[in-house]
């Protein structure tokens, strides 16, 4: 009871926080956020499982191997060309035993690898640049069972990790990217070596000259949202298709895996959701992007057993404005690693591991009206600790109604 007050004061004090005016001109960032950065990248990862994994008397003739795999991250320039990383690599679609002893038994071998990493950059002309990465990662792997026995054993360990690639710069905001990254094998946790190549963007915030801060700042014709307060509802009688397409597991004929892999699903499906959701502008640029930090509280009832749920977070969130008409400004919004607090733990009977974990959201939405008053978005939600843990079977929430009030 104490710990659940705890986390209430400060989400409060938080929402109050958020409500207060700040005398930055918010085309300006802010010291920490001038030297922020975030990448996104795809490409192959191969990660070599073999029957020499499994205990003796089990083995398969068959694998199915997806080799399509991310790398999402953040960065933080300590100096011009050293920066501090922090991430995660995971492959689209889990590597899978088919078939175990050809008696029809299907198992899957989840790996995630979240990294905390050094780059230098070595210049090699004004556009081009070489850079080498060296730090750790938490190494999560979830292995698999069979009628009770453990075929392949969970395994949750620090690994070493290494890298190099190039950046090429376009501008001041946006640079091309083409990174390998490799972890060792680990013959104590029975792990065979991940090493994966990809190929992405960063985007860097950017300080401006303060004249054109203050007129990006005063200028109407573009509209962004000092603050938003927001319910939404969600009922799983919709579907999870748009869970499992952003996640890269919605079956579509003959195809296993239909999607794209930059969001996530969960083993515990939600049949009921309501969220009250305050979001304040933290940044913006003139035109099309901009950064809000918010705080929500979820309410979710779960299918399966008709668990009741809340949920309590803070989070930041990127806005990205895609059409602007006279009637209404169109925008796509993406939110990772939102630190959560939820009143219960293992739901419905399914590990799901600790209370603390963590908030993702995407959505599509529209501000409209003279003023641009009012907010509609379509939003889908994930909670998780990210396989920070073995055990995370993840909670999916399904597609929230979302009706909102600028201000």
């Amino acid at each position: 009871m104490k710990k659940n007050m705890l986390f209430a004061i400060l989400f409060l004090t938080c929402l109050y926080n958020y409500s207060q005016e700040n005398v930055r001109p918010k085309t300006q960032p802010s010291q920490f956020l001038e030297n922020f950065y975030y990448t996104v990248n795809f490409g192959g990862i191969l990660y070599p499982f073999s029957n020499d994994n499994l205990i003796d008397g089990y083995q398969t003739e068959t694998f199915s191997k997806n080799y399509f795999s991310g790398k999402l991250g953040f960065g933080y320039k300590i100096k011009e060309n050293l920066a501090l990383q922090f991430g995660v690599i995971r492959p689209a679609s889990w590597f899978k035993y088919d078939n175990v002893n050809n008696i029809g038994y299907e198992r899957s071998v989840w790996i995630n690898a979240w990294y905390l990493s050094l780059k230098k950059s070595i210049n090699l002309n004004k556009k081009l640049s070489f850079f080498a990465e060296v730090g750790g990662a938490n190494i999560t792997r979830s292995g698999f069972s069979i009628e009770e026995k453990i075929i392949y054993e969970d395994a949750h360990f620090g690994s070493f990790l290494y890298g190099f690639g190039f950046n090429y710069k376009l501008n001041e905001r946006w640079r091309l990217a083409l990174n390998g990254t490799f972890f060792p094998k680990s013959k104590k946790h029975n792990q065979p070596s991940i090493s994966q190549t990809s190929f992405g963007f960063e985007y860097h915030l950017q300080k401006i000259d303060e004249k054109l801060a203050l007129e990006y700042e005063n200028d109407k014709k573009y509209f962004f949202p000092k603050n938003i307060l927001q319910v939404s509802y969600g009922n799983s009688k919709i579907g999870f298709g748009a869970n499992r397409f952003f996640g890269m597991s919605l079956k579509v004929g003959n195809f296993e895996s239909f999607g794209i892999p930059v969001f996530w699903v969960g083993d515990v499906k939600a049949s009921h959701s309501f969220s009250v959701t305050y979001q304040r502008l933290a940044f913006r640029t003139q035109k099309l992007f901009s950064l809000d930090w918010g705080v929500s509280i979820t309410a979710f009832q779960t299918e399966a057993t008709n668990e009741s749920v809340f949920a309590f977070s803070i989070f930041p969130t990127m806005r990205f404005y895609l059409l602007r008409k006279e009637g209404f400004d169109m925008y796509a919004n993406y939110s990772l690693i939102g630190p959560t607090f939820l009143t219960k733990s293992n739901i419905d009977t399914l590990e799901t591991g600790p209370k603390t974990t963590f908030q993702d959201t995407m959505g599509l939405g529209v501000f409209f009206g003279k003023q641009r008053d009012y907010n509609f978005e379509l939003r889908i939600m994930h909670y998780s600790n990210g396989n920070i843990f073995t055990k995370n079977s993840g909670v999916a929430i399904p597609i929230q109604f979302t009706f909102g009030k600028t201000f």
